[in-house]
C-alpha cells in the first residue's frame, strides 16, 4: 500500500480510512464478539455499471450504503453473499481460508441471478485490503476468528422486470468468538414437511438473500417445536434429506468394518459448501471413507436404530461443525449418540480448525496469506 497516495499499490482502491475505534472501544467489543453483532471500522466498496464494468473501488468508513427507493433490489431481489474468516497464525500472520473457492460461489451466485461476475483477483484484493487495514480487529483465540461477507446488490432505480444495469459490490467484516464458547453441545432439529428450501431449476445452489428469506419461517417452526434448527428435504420426492437450516448435513456410519463419511449428493438444489467440500477430503486423509449420496429419513432412522448410522452433523463457515443429538418430526423422535458429539465429528472439527489457525501443516495450499 502506497503511504503517498490515497491509493492502493494496484491502483484499483482509493484509499479513505475512518479513524480507528479507541482501544477501549474495540476491547470491549472484542471481550465477547458473538457473531456479527460489531462491525471493523471499515468497508470496501466497488460499483458496477453496465457498459462501463467494475469502477474503482474505496476503502472507506463503515457505514450506510445509499441506494434509491426504486432500487432494484428492494423490488427484485438481486442480492448475492458470501462468508468466509480470517485467522490469525502463531507466526503473528494473518490468513484465510480458501478464499479462491468463495470468490468462485460468488460468480456462480452471480450468473444464476443475472448478476455481473466480479474477477476472482477483485474478490482477493478487496479482502486482502480491509484485513490488512483493519487488522486489529482479528481475535488471537483458537476458535476465533475475523469473518468476511461480502456481497452485491442490484441498485439501478428502475421498476421494470429485468436485470439491474447498475451494482454495488461491499465487503464488511466483523469479529467472531468461538461458535460454542462452553464447549461443543449437539443441537435438536425438526424436519420440515411443510416447506421447501429449493427445487431443480431454481436457486438451491446459488448463495442468496432469497433463499435464506424463504427460510425464516420454517426456522421459526422448528423453534416452536423445541428445536434448534431445520432440517430441509427434498422438493420432488419429499424424503430425501437435503441441508439443515444453512448448513451442509453430514452422517457418520460404520460399513464392513470401516468409517464413512457421508454427505447428501449435490443436485442443484444444494449449496455446494466449502466446508463441506473441505471436510470430505480431510475425511479422506485421516483414513474415513468419504461418500456423496440420497439419504432418506427413512434411511436416517433406520440405519440409526440399526447401527449402521452412528453420528450426523451439518457443518458450515460460521460453526464449522455442529453435531445433531435429537431429531424431531411429526412422526416422532429419535436420539443420535445418546445426544452427545460423536468421535468422528469431534476429530474432524479439531482437524479442520488446527488447519485454519495454522496448528498444523497446511499440506493443501487451503490458507491464503494476507500479512
Amino acid at each position: 500500500m502506497s503511504t503517498t497516495s490515497n491509493l492502493s499499490a494496484s491502483g484499483r482502491f482509493e484509499l479513505q480510512p475512518a479513524p480507528p475505534a479507541s482501544d477501549e472501544v474495540r476491547a470491549a467489543r472484542m471481550q465477547n464478539p458473538g457473531f456479527g453483532r460489531f462491525f471493523t471500522d471499515n468497508m470496501i466498496v466497488i460499483p458496477y455499471k453496465e457498459g462501463e464494468g467494475w469502477g474503482r473501488g474505496a476503502l472507506k468508513p463503515y457505514g450506510l450504503i445509499p441506494i434509491d427507493p426504486a432500487g432494484s433490489v428492494l423490488h427484485y431481489g438481486q442480492a448475492i453473499f458470501e462468508g468466509f474468516k480470517a485467522y490469525h497464525q502463531p507466526d503473528g500472520s494473518i490468513k484465510t481460508f480458501r478464499p479462491e473457492a468463495n470468490a468462485h460461489r460468488f460468480n456462480a451466485s452471480a450468473k444464476r441471478l443475472a448478476m455481473p461476475e466480479l474477477p476472482v483477483e477483485l474478490f482477493i484484493e478487496a479482502a486482502e485490503l480491509l484485513i490488512t487495514q483493519d487488522r486489529v480487529w482479528v481475535p488471537k483465540a483458537v476458535g476465533e476468528s475475523l469473518y468476511m461477507r461480502p456481497f452485491m446488490i442490484g441498485t439501478e432505480a428502475a421498476l421494470g422486470v429485468r436485470p439491474s444495469k447498475e451494482y454495488l459490490f461491499i465487503l464488511i467484516a466483523s469479529p467472531a468468538g468461538a461458535y460454542f464458547p462452553q464447549g461443543v453441545k449437539p443441537v435438536t432439529v425438526w424436519i420440515s414437511e411443510d416447506y421447501v428450501r429449493a427445487a431443480p431449476g431454481g436457486t438451491g445452489s446459488a448463495k442468496c438473500a432469497g433463499n435464506y428469506a424463504g427460510s425464516l419461517v420454517a426456522q421459526q417452526q422448528a423453534k416452536d417445536k423445541g428445536c434448534d434448527q431445520v432440517v430441509w428435504i427434498d422438493a420432488i420426492h419429499r424424503k430425501y434429506v437435503e441441508e439443515m437450516g444453512g448448513m451442509n448435513i453430514f452422517f457418520v456410519y460404520e460399513e464392513n468394518g470401516k468409517t464413512i463419511v457421508v454427505t447428501p449428493i449435490l443436485t442443484g438444489t444444494l449449496l455446494p459448501g466449502i466446508t463441506r467440500l473441505s471436510l470430505l477430503e480431510i475425511a479422506k486423509e485421516l483414513g474415513f471413507g468419504a461418500e456423496e449420496r440420497k439419504i432418506s429419513i427413512e434411511d436416517w432412522e433406520k440405519d440409526l436404530r440399526e447401527g449402521r448410522m452412528t453420528e450426523a452433523f451439518a457443518c458450515g463457515t460460521a460453526a464449522v461443525i455442529t453435531p445433531i443429538g435429537t431429531v424431531k418430526s411429526v412422526h416422532g423422535a429419535w436420539v443420535i449418540k445418546d445426544g452427545q458429539t460423536g468421535p468422528v465429528s469431534a476429530k474432524l472439527r479439531e482437524t479442520l480448525l488446527n488447519i485454519q489457525h495454522g496448528l498444523v501443516l497446511d499440506t493443501r495450499g487451503w490458507l491464503h496469506k494476507v500479512i
